[in-house]
């Protein structure tokens, strides 16, 4: 079975999103990368990322909102998961590694399950 590649998402791409990918950058049933929404994004998100995906996971509602409107077409039928982290955290915070594990593996078990 292919590995489903994931990307996450926040604003800057600066905290939470690449502390989600630093999780799980070396995951065996994962590929992941991380970008932001914002033109000041240290890796802003683009269409290609959207075309590799398989899910996106958005730490806010706000992420969600910006990419549906920012990339109708190709988001249109892309799942995308609203983790639910507020942006309080340093990168790899313990607390925030905490909230990203148990946000997250429950979704990566439905899309290996699926």
């Amino acid at each position: 079975m292919r590995r489903p590649n994931i990307i996450f998402v926040c604003s800057k791409n600066q905290w939470r999103s690449p502390s989600a990918e630093a999780i799980y950058r070396n995951d065996d049933r994962v590929s992941v990368r991380s970008r932001g929404t914002v033109r000041s994004a240290v890796q802003t998100l683009r269409s290609s990322d959207i075309a590799w995906a398989d899910a996106i996971l958005v730490m806010e509602d706000k992420h969600r909102k910006r990419i549906l409107a920012d990339f109708p077409g190709e988001s249109e039928l892309m799942p995308v998961y609203v983790l639910d982290i507020p942006d309080d955290y340093q990168f790899m915070d313990d607390e925030l590694v905490t909230l990203v594990r148990s946000a997250v593996e429950p979704i990566i078990e439905k899309l290996l399950s699926s």
